[in-house]
């Protein structure tokens, strides 16, 4: 029975350890592991009634149809698709505490951070989970190339990145109305999605591909099936393309397709995913022979995300090495919810909204930062601080202060923390102290 691995396995697999599930994770913590990977991804009941993301779009528009009179009308729909997203918040952070399989949510959130579809922007504001249901927690345990598709082809991605509006200047809308292309989600697609800064790509590879996407948009609520994907043949632009050196050619639709194929199986792909994963699961700067590894179970395997999983539970830079990674403000709020057996989410999502990472709302398309760097600064910690303590005032009777420690990084705790936590003068100063100890800030 290993306890460390144990709270390895919890901290930096999982979303942190509930109460006594230490104990029983240290029998088989790298089994804990990989048996969630054979659960599948669904089950999800606090997210069983969220609308689907045609349903969302289909609601604000009718929305704004239905109060186009009413100069207030734009207010009223703002108001109602904000009301959406805090609902939307709350039921992602209540399945994140109380969930079972704990390893397939960070998962979910590690490729809906990849992804990255922000609230920021107004139009997306209503379908943000939504489009993490249906285009990332399917997908997570499959190949990429199929979470790729799902991801680009969502009707949220086509608002959030303006593909939907994009035309090819030669196509029988440009030439009639002199509508541009819309460069944006190409560019994230190679730069963020695919095969990274430095994949080896340029203009002439965004311009080709921001072409060849043209006419994959949304169907208008007049049209069949309004709020899901459809493709627009006299907005796409005609002809051949040469995308990374390879010619793609003139198959409308199809032409998207055999471009994500491309991606996909692009060895700057692999090693730009590699990199990611080997960044969030080991460290902020990776080992190389670790990334060299995750790699290559990647093209060995066709885009397999799974065997890049196993790479990672076998690796002993993983299990050798813990606290390397700084928590992020949600993980550190989602493992406290998890410790203390939260079960209102109001008070953990207004915890994220006081330390800057509201679920949904990353700050731009490359999705919230994995660095210690990005979070951590004297403003920061002070930050940190005032909510440790306000945690330990409001749940600190009845509550030992060294028991929550044990059972949630005792292994880990190191002498100094033990001896401030036992010592503390109260059992809300003691919980905080635990929440702030380097063993809980860091996994």
């Amino acid at each position: 029975m290993s306890l460390h691995d144990a709270a390895v396995a919890a901290a930096r697999f999982g979303l942190g350890a509930r109460s006594n599930e230490l104990r029983m994770i240290a029998g088989d913590p790298r089994g804990w592991v990989t048996r969630q990977f054979g659960a599948g991804v669904g089950g999800a009941e606090i997210l069983a009634d969220v609308p689907s993301g045609a349903d969302r779009l289909r609601e604000t528009v009718g929305a704004l149809q239905a109060l186009r009179d009413d100069p207030d009308a734009r207010q009223q729909v703002r108001r109602m698709a904000r009301q959406m997203l805090t609902d939307d918040i709350g039921r992602r952070v209540s399945q994140a505490i109380v969930t079972e399989t704990p390893v397939l949510e960070r998962l979910v959130q590690f490729w809906s951070n990849h992804f990255t579809v922000s609230a920021l922007r107004p139009q997306v504001v209503g379908v943000v989970l939504p489009y993490e249901l249906e285009a990332i927690r399917p997908h997570v345990l499959g190949r990429f190339r199929t979470l790729l598709g799902a991801a680009i082809r969502h009707p949220a991605m086509l608002l959030y990145l303006d593909n939907a509006q994009s035309v090819g200047p030669n196509s029988v809308f440009g030439r009639r109305r002199e509508r541009g292309l819309n460069e944006n989600l190409a560019r994230e697609l190679l730069e963020l999605h695919t095969l990274g800064v430095d994949g080896g790509y340029g203009q002439d590879d965004v311009g080709a591909l921001a072409r060849i996407l043209t006419g994959w948009s949304i169907a208008r609520p007049a049209e069949a099936n309004p709020g899901t994907f459809r493709f627009r043949p006299f907005v796409h632009e005609p002809g051949d393309k040469t995308l990374l050196g390879q010619r793609i050619a003139e198959a409308g639709e199809a032409e998207g397709e055999a471009a994500l194929d491309l991606l996909a199986r692009h060895p700057s792909t692999a090693r730009h995913l590699a990199g990611k994963l080997a960044r969030h699961f080991a460290d902020d700067d990776p080992p190389v022979a670790l990334v060299d590894r995750l790699a290559a179970a990647y093209r060995e395997n066709d885009g397999d995300l799974s065997a890049m999983y196993a790479v990672l539970v076998d690796a002993p830079e993983v299990w050798d090495r813990p606290l390397t990674k700084v928590r992020t403000p949600n993980d550190l709020v989602l493992a406290a919810g998890r410790a203390l057996d939260v079960r209102d989410p109001e008070p953990v999502a207004g915890s994220l909204y006081l330390m800057g990472q509201v679920p949904f709302t990353a700050p731009s398309p490359a999705g919230w930062p994995d660095r210690a760097g990005d979070w951590i600064g004297p403003e920061a910690m002070l930050q940190r601080a005032d909510w440790a303590m306000a945690v330990g005032r409001r749940v600190g009777r009845g509550l030992r202060p060294t028991d929550l420690l044990e059972r949630t990084v005792g292994p880990m705790a190191d002498p100094q923390a033990r001896f401030l936590v036992d010592g503390a003068p109260s059992p809300a100063d003691g919980i905080a102290l635990v929440l702030m100890s380097p063993a809980f800030q860091r996994r």
